[in-house]
């Protein structure tokens, strides 16, 4: 195809064989944020650099957090001002570069008599929140009287309130930054592939130099020859070490966030919502998302694989009752929820007996004596933060290997993400609406692709069905499919549904009706047979039916 996007899906098979045609600098194990960051960073220093991952692009963590880029105000309590003026840090350096993906949100942090903090505590942790972020976050916090707090969220719980502290963090489309900082990546050079499985380290000299990689999609096995591999696989973390070290001692000790997604006209909350949960006192949100609003998060101590963290009953159970205590008229229930979602912080293992909120998300670049680099703990926040550290470790081995230059670090913190070349998203969707992109299209495709929504009209131009709405009364157009496939290396119905264009956590449905014209779609554009549309399709509702067994037990 003329104007291949170097992240499309004929591309990923000519980077397999390019990673199996000569050795690299670096390879990178594990598509997610950090992943993407670290590939990111390497590319643009130069170095050869290659990336795959067993899943799709953010399939994991990366794409089932709170979707915040956020300073951490509830980090102030355990005293990690380091992390807390860092997060504010890459929230400006965010918010700069992907202006599309990461959005300025408006918070409020109610506080009642009797309450775990008093009103005091509180906005003397905004005045702290301000000064580590120099005072240079969107707007600085005020403090609301208890009538004032009335009249913008109506909704909130009345009884005992004495204030509410208004302030700003950020809000952000965490599969999207995956996908926009791996096709930052590619650009760069990197070679990246998806639906690429690690099944052994190289050691040829005691030392890791590389993998063996199964094509998770063709079963073919390729061997990728590196000076350094990465590993920055998030929850699989240590079983990527148990490849280098059988007997090594486990790293991580992750836990699990849960989210619920219910109608927003249900809890009617006109801010995003910072609580204090009635049943274990942890902070927690409510949070706008469109049409929708998500509770979350829980902090659990993780008791199943990463390969399926899964949102029980209980979870429900936890998130809604504390969103009812704060908005007493919401009565929510099981039946009121619409998606529900759950990722794995790779946290640092500590003292067990801390509790897990209570766990650092700090990182940490550990080097194993066989030279396996690992990236663990940290946050969404700060990925841009730890790829840099992880690459500084990379330039420095390449030192020693055959005596390079250590590569100056490259401005990521001012180079636009693709689709973020442009601040004023404004302009951007008049451009659409002039295109013939209906009010809501226009900024939807801002919303998802900044700059390059350009490119998914010039598809509609080419096939003008491709401009109508693939769900009846929702946004997105089925020339988003193509675009996914041809510039997103997305290669399977759930890589469209679930991460490019959310469908499945935004209808109620899961948008069952429209998947098999979905897969009808790609089956053309990637040449499926019958069998593999047919795969496709049972393993999509598959995930619907995961997604809605735990209807079946809350007691919410």
């Amino acid at each position: 195809m003329a104007g291949e996007s170097p992240v499309s899906y004929q591309s990923r098979a000519s980077a397999l064989d390019s990673m199996a045609e000569g050795s690299v600098d670096v390879l990178v194990i594990g598509g997610g944020i950090t992943g993407a960051g670290i590939a990111r960073d390497a590319a643009l220093r130069g170095f050869r650099t290659a990336l795959v991952d067993k899943s799709d692009f953010g399939a994991g963590t990366s794409s089932h957090s709170s979707r915040l880029i956020h300073g951490g105000i509830r980090y102030l309590e355990q005293g990690a001002l380091h992390l807390v003026f860092e997060a504010s840090r890459e929230r400006r350096v965010l918010l700069r570069i992907a202006p599309h993906l990461v959005r300025p949100l408006a918070f409020l942090f109610p506080i009642y008599k009797g309450g775990r903090v008093p009103g005091w505590k509180l906005r003397a942790g905004m005045w702290l929140y301000d000064i580590l972020s120099s005072f240079r976050n969107v707007k600085r916090h005020r403090w609301l009287r208890a009538k004032n707090v009335r009249r913008e969220e109506p909704a909130l719980r009345d009884k005992g309130l004495v204030g509410a502290a208004l302030y700003y963090d950020a809000q952000v489309d965490d599969a999207r930054l995956v996908i926009a900082t791996m096709r930052a990546a590619a650009r760069a050079g990197a070679l990246v592939a998806n639906y690429a499985e690690i099944t052994s380290l190289l050691k040829p000299d005691g030392r890791v130099r590389g993998a063996v990689v199964r094509d998770v999609l063709t079963g073919q096995t390729v061997m990728i020859r590196a000076n350094v591999v990465v590993n920055a696989t998030g929850p699989w973390s240590d079983e990527v070490r148990r490849l280098d070290d059988p007997q090594g001692a486990l790293l991580l000790r992750p836990t699990k966030g849960a989210h619920a997604a219910v109608p927003r006209r249900r809890i009617a909350n006109e801010h995003a919502v910072t609580l204090f949960s009635p049943i274990d006192g942890r902070v927690m949100f409510v949070l706008p998302w469109g049409d929708l609003s998500y509770i979350g998060t829980t902090d659990t101590d993780a008791d199943s694989s990463p390969d399926s963290p899964g949102v029980t009953a209980a979870d429900v159970t936890y998130l809604l009752r504390s969103a009812n205590a704060a908005f007493p008229d919401a009565h929510l229930t099981a039946k009121d929820v619409v998606s529900v979602w759950a990722g794995l912080r790779p946290l640092l293992r500590q003292n067990k007996q801390t509790n897990p909120s209570g766990v650092s998300r700090e990182h940490q670049v550990i080097e194993s004596p066989h030279g396996l680099i690992t990236i663990a703990g940290g946050k969404l926040t700060t990925y841009r933060v730890m790829a840099r550290d992880v690459v500084d470790r990379v330039a420095k081995r390449l030192r020693e290997l055959d005596g390079r230059p250590v590569a100056g670090r490259p401005p990521t913190d001012r180079l636009p993400l693709p689709g973020g070349e442009a601040a004023e998203l404004q302009i951007l969707i008049e451009a659409a609406r002039a295109r013939g992109a209906s009010d809501v299209t226009a900024q939807h495709l801002i919303a998802y692709y900044g700059s390059e929504a350009a490119a998914v009209l010039n598809l509609v131009e080419r096939e003008r069905a491709l401009g109508a709405p693939m769900v009846r009364g929702r946004p997105e157009i089925w020339a988003e499919v193509v675009y996914a496939v041809e510039r997103e290396m997305a290669m399977r119905v759930q890589d469209v549904m679930i991460r490019r264009l959310h469908l499945f956590y935004e209808t109620r449905d899961q948008a069952r009706d429209v998947v098999a014209a979905v897969a009808a779609r790609m089956k053309q554009l990637l040449g499926w047979d019958d069998v593999r549309e047919a795969e496709e399709l049972r393993d999509y509702f598959g995930l619907v039916q995961q997604a809605q067994a735990f209807r079946r037990n809350s007691k919410a």
